[in-house]
């Protein structure tokens, strides 16, 4: 059977959560058959957005366990597999790709910075012993960055490595990584996570993207990758600048990934409150935030019909059946 494309837009979903404070399972599997209904291409849990640097490894795991349970194949899952250590990380990798991830992506050494030698060698020692294609993930904003030359090495020496997801944002570092790679290993993907260039990054050869906005607006993002696609640049940029100021708006509310909450919340979404808790000052910050959010959304064309219209569940499904099946009975002489 051959493999999903690692290819489109990727939707680095954010973890939903109850009012205690735990995963809202029903809230993400809806979430979830949302963002496929309105077309995203993948689905990348336990990512930045999805905070996972604040949930334990069992609840990484069942984010996970659920989020493939619920796709059930329609789209490929890349999942975020990032642990505090070598052997943590090779198991969750191992673990996601049994679940039935197509991937998974690692984020450089954090807390300690590492020089290239040392990113290497740490992706390395992963690549060597996963049973699951892996996906390097630059974002050196919290973590040790990987260059160029770094890439280019991992490439040429693990089969594993596939593609890398960046988030620096940099278009020259993503030029100078596909002039580099692409010559040796045309299989190898490159996703741009900073939604302020994707449409750049994509005229430069970026294969799609992992954009936190496409949990938010999904058909813009959509329409955005289409449009590439079809090499209709100058409808691209119309969207790309359109997409501009919302993600600046999202982003820059209050604590990340406040914005993005509170995003989903005008779509119909209500995926409760962070676990990092917020002071009032920056609560109201967020509210008002909230509303300029709000104001950009309003001039989407998409956003003139329902924002989310109740997904039915199977049981729900059948439930409807067994009800017509009856009321037929019922209307027969």
């Amino acid at each position: 059977m051959s493999k999903q494309p690692l290819a489109g837009i990727f939707t680095p979903n954010i973890t939903p959560l109850d009012s205690h404070g735990r995963l809202d399972e029903d809230n993400l599997r809806q979430y979830v058959d949302w963002l496929i209904q309105k077309g995203v291409h993948g689905l990348y849990p336990n990512g930045s957005t999805g905070e996972f640097v604040r949930f334990t490894p069992e609840e990484r795991k069942r984010v996970i366990e659920v989020v493939a349970d619920q796709t059930r194949g329609r789209v490929p899952i890349l999942a975020g597999a990032a642990e505090a250590n070598v052997e943590e990380t090779i198991r969750a990798c191992d673990t996601y790709g049994q679940l039935g991830c197509r991937a998974v992506a690692i984020v450089a050494p954090f807390y300690y910075r590492l020089a290239p030698d040392g990113v290497y060698a740490y992706f390395k020692e992963i690549a060597d012993r996963v049973s699951v294609d892996v996906t390097l993930y630059n974002i050196p904003l919290f973590a040790s960055p990987i260059d160029v030359a770094t890439v280019k090495r991992l490439a040429m020496e693990c089969p594993r490595v596939v593609g890398i997801k960046d988030s620096s944002g940099d278009i020259p570092h993503m030029m100078r990584m596909i002039a580099e790679v692409r010559p040796i290993r045309q299989d190898f993907f490159f996703m741009t996570g900073w939604d302020a260039s994707l449409v750049p990054m994509l005229m430069v050869g970026a294969d799609g993207g992992t954009n936190a906005t496409s949990g938010v607006v999904p058909e813009l993002t959509k329409a955005i990758y289409d449009a590439c696609r079809a090499q209709d640049w100058q409808r691209a940029m119309q969207l790309q600048y359109q997409l501009l100021p919302l993600f600046d708006a999202m982003l820059g509310t209050s604590e990340f990934p406040e914005g993005f909450r509170r995003g989903a919340k005008i779509r119909g979404w209500n995926l409760g409150e962070s676990r990092t808790p917020l002071t009032p000052q920056q609560s109201t910050a967020a509210d008002k935030a909230q509303a300029k959010i709000r104001e950009l959304l309003s001039g989407f064309e998409f956003m003139k019909s329902p924002a989310r219209a109740p997904i039915a569940t199977d049981d729900t499904v059948i439930s409807q059946i067994v009800m017509e099946v009856l009321q037929q009975l019922r209307n027969q002489p």
